[in-house]
Formats: C-alpha cells, structure tokens, sequence
C-alpha cells in the first residue's frame, strides 16, 4: 500500500522543511522537499498542513509492569498510552515479577509483547549480584543492554557487591553492551531517612522526599559507576540524572563518547517547589530536587550533556501514591504525555523543536544502535509521528488511556496535540481514533562486540 503525509513542516536531522512523505507497506520511499504535491495513486493521503511531522518517539526507559504487577499496568494499555503521545517504541525495565534477569524471563517479555504491544517493543536484561555470566548467552542484536540498579528502588533489584559491579561493567564490556544504571547510594539514603523519621515521624512529609533520596546519594553512586566504566572501557548510560553536579560528568574527553547522560520529565518538568501542590503524586527515584537542578538540566538539554530524554514511566495505583516518603510508593505515569510537555520547553525557547527530535528519537536510535528507526530516512522503517500546534485540551481521567487512570498533569492544559501515528507504515491513531489491531515488532539492534 502506498501513502502520502504532504505539506507538513518535516523535522528531521537538525532540519525543519515544508515537504511530504511517500510511505510503501511498511517503509518510507520518499522524501520531497518544497510545496511540490506528489502526484500518483494513493491508498490514504494526509494533509498535515500547519504541523510537524517528525520521527516517532523513542522512549528508552518505561515500566509497563507485565508480568506480575498487572493491577497497575499492563502492555497493551501502556503502549496504548504511548501511541496516543506520539511515542513508537520502547525500552521496558526487568524489575518486574519475576524480575527480567533469567533467559526465561526474557523471552517470557517477547512473547507477551508480541500479543499485546501496540507499538514496538525490547525489554533490558536485568544484572544482579549473582547473574553476570548469563550476559555471554544473550544475543545482542535483540536486546538493549543491561539495566544495573545501583540504588534500591521499585522491585528491589539492587546490586551492591563491588566484585559483582565490576564483573557487570566487564562482562558487558567484552560483549560490546551498555550497561544503564540506576544510581543512588542506599546507605546514604537509609541513614537521611532514619534521621528523618527521627525529626518528623514515621511517614515524613513528601517535602522531605529530595533530602532523603539526596544529591549526595546520586553523586556518590554515579561517580562510582563512571569509574567503573572508565576502569572496564564500558559504554556507560546513566539513566535520570536529577542534579546539577551529576552533569560534569558528561563530556569529558578521556571518555571518549563512551559516558552518557538520560534526562527524564519528571526532573525536567518539576521541582521540589511542586511538591506542594502535587505532593506523592510527583515523588519518584531518584527525587525530584531543587529548582536551581531542574534548571540545569533544562540548560544542559541544548548543550549536549544530555544525550536522551526519556519517561521512566512508572504507573502505581492512585491509592498506592497516598502518604510521604515512607508510605508512597515511587513512580509516575508520563509517557502520554511526554512529548507534549517537551513541546511546551520549545514554546518557551528552552530548546528548539529540532532538539526535541534529537534527544528523543535520532539520539536513542544512536546510542542503542537501533536498526532502521529513529530517523525520517528513505528505506526506513515508517515510524512517524503528526503534531499539531494551537490545539488547547486539558488532562482528565476520561482522556488518561494508562490503566491506572492518574496523572501528575491532571488538569493542565496543553497547546499541542499529537493527531496521527504511524507505526511501520500503518496508521495506528487517527486524530483520536485508535486501530486495536495493529501490533508492533521486536526492535533490532546493530550491536557488535
């Protein structure tokens, strides 16, 4: 089938131009720059007239909670949530249940996604302080990387051996994969929170949420996880970066390209300010921090010292977001609406729309080596996003298609909207209406060891 998306501004590459897009099956055949309309037979045609056509998002940092916590979420609807945001692929997490770190697991995720996801869809192997010898048995071009936490968070999967790290960094190293971390020094973090319940009883206040998860506990573990990558010459990408001192760690010339950064919108859209209005509902790990550090962040996303933006998507139940920072769990569900929340950054020149593809579609597909996506190129695999600017609706429940039903945009009104969705060349949301039927693939990756 042939398609045509004609007389949109085309944002691709560092790029804004008027052009359209010729689509055959599940691949774009042309790229036609200017007003020229393409003539020939078309099976559908959009006019994406006064919009943004762009490559679809990919979201590198995503709990979907399948298998195991399924009350929360589930693939099916969170890749939902995320076509209806414009995002085509994703990256999902192993702290699940059971946790991704078995061969089992792993292929357990695949085929569920293969039944379920709207979208396209590869999940991290997860490492443990025991597991590092699997690394050698997986096959690269089907995953990722490896997922390292560092600090404890949701699900617990900690690893704080220093002779299991380095085994992590090393074995990942002689395959060729990046290792993510997850970085904050639980020590530190236990001792703030046994002084905070000393000062402020057993359940303190979330305001207290970023001194407890504090900017020392991310400094200390980050700094160690950068050593161990420089030690192992270890591709190193350290997830959610939330403090302004984590960003001198980016750049460096001894590193060679081989340490990156991720931002994700929790600590680039909030602040501890907003832990006043929002309260649990924006507590995540690690925490959101001060204003001077959501600031820096916003800065450094021009500069180059952050390489990808992603979610971290991380739905819980309503109920499950009740209390401070002992009771409420920690996690948020952003993925609808992270691209949008991006494009508020452009309105306010914070960066450019031709950034904005960057960080989160041409940079992820770079770093992780993905195959064919990624870019608005001829050949490519047809993954494509329409955003249309003007267009002012509020966040309710009734438009929240996560299954646990709650944002921490409840009530905001955006000025964009994302009207179409291609996914491999098929028309996946309409201007709101959703093809139930379509699924997506599992993503290749052109790793090398």
């Amino acid at each position: 089938m042939r398609k045509l998306i004609q007389s949109g501004t085309i944002v691709n590459e560092g790029r804004s131009f008027t052009g359209s897009l010729i689509i055959e099956d599940d691949r774009i055949t042309e790229i036609i720059e200017g007003n020229k309309i393409p003539r020939g037979t078309f099976e559908e045609t959009i006019d994406a007239t006064g919009c943004f056509v762009i490559p679809g998002i990919i979201d590198t940092h995503v709990h979907f909670r399948e298998p195991g916590l399924m009350d929360k979420a589930d693939i099916e609807s969170e890749s939902r949530a995320a076509a209806f945001g414009g995002v085509t692929s994703y990256f999902d997490m192993p702290n699940t249940n059971p946790q991704t770190t078995t061969i089992d697991a792993l292929n357990d995720k695949w085929q569920r996604a293969e039944s379920s996801s709207h979208i396209n869809y590869a999940f991290f192997f997860g490492a443990t302080n025991t597991n590092s010898d699997l690394f050698a048995h997986l096959d690269i071009h089907t995953i990722p990387g490896i997922k390292l936490f560092m600090g404890a968070s949701t699900g617990n999967m900690l690893v704080n051996r220093q002779e299991a790290l380095e085994k992590t960094f090393h074995n990942a190293a002689e395959l060729g994969l990046p290792v993510v971390t997850h970085c904050e020094d639980s020590d530190i973090i236990k001792a703030n929170m046994e002084e905070a319940k000393k000062l402020y009883g057993d359940d303190p206040d979330i305001i207290h949420h970023y001194e407890i998860r504090s900017e020392e506990a991310c400094w200390v573990s980050s700094l160690l996880a950068v050593k161990l990558a420089r030690k192992f010459k270890t591709r190193l990408h350290i997830a959610h970066i939330s403090t302004q001192r984590e960003l001198s760690l980016a750049l460096q010339p001894e590193d060679e390209g081989r340490i990156t950064l991720e931002a994700v919108i929790a600590h680039i859209a909030f602040s501890k300010e907003d832990y006043l209005t929002k309260h649990a509902l924006i507590k995540c790990n690690p925490s959101v921090k001060t204003l001077s550090d959501r600031n820096a962040i916003r800065h450094a996303l021009m500069d180059g010292r952050i390489t990808t933006v992603g979610t971290d998507h991380a739905p819980h139940l309503l109920s499950q977001k009740q209390g401070g920072c002992a009771k409420a769990t920690s996690g948020m569900p952003m993925i609808q609406f992270s691209l949008v929340t991006m494009l508020e950054l452009v309105d306010k020149g914070v960066l450019t729309i031709e950034k904005l593809v960057e960080l989160m579609a041409h940079a992820p597909a770079r770093l992780f080596n993905i195959d064919e996506r990624g870019f608005l190129r001829k050949s490519y695999k047809a993954d494509i996003t329409i955003i249309k600017p003007h267009q002012s609706w509020i966040v309710d429940e009734e438009c929240i298609e996560s299954k646990c039903k709650w944002s921490p945009m409840m009530g905001h009104e955006y000025h964009w909207k994302v009207v179409h969705t291609f996914l491999n060349g098929n028309h996946l949301l309409n201007n709101g209406k959703f093809n139930t039927t379509l699924r997506g693939e599992k993503i290749t990756f052109r790793n090398t060891k």
